[in-house]
C-alpha cells in the first residue's frame, strides 16, 4: 500500500495491527515492522483527513460567498 491507499483500507489495516498487538499475537521479531507500518498508515489517514477537511472548508466558503452575493442582489 502507498499514498494511493484509500482511507478505509488504511484504517482497517491499522485496526488489524493494533488488535494483533493488543492480543499479543505479534512476535517480538515482527513488532518493529508492524509499528513502522502502523506509523505509515497513520500518516496516510492523517493526510487524507486533512485533505478532506480542506476540501470541505473550501466548498463551504464558496457556498457562503455565493449566498452572500445572492443576498445583495
Amino acid at each position: 500500500m502507498n499514498d494511493e491507499t484509500n482511507y478505509a483500507d488504511a484504517f482497517q489495516e491499522l485496526q488489524r495491527i493494533v488488535s494483533e498487538i493488543e492480543r499479543g499475537q505479534i512476535s517480538v521479531d515482527e513488532l518493529s515492522e508492524k509499528v513502522k507500518r502502523a506509523a505509515q498508515l497513520i500518516k496516510i489517514c492523517k493526510s487524507k483527513l486533512t485533505s478532506t477537511e480542506e476540501d470541505v472548508n473550501k466548498i463551504l466558503k464558496e457556498l457562503e460567498s455565493t449566498e452572500g452575493n445572492n443576498n445583495t442582489q
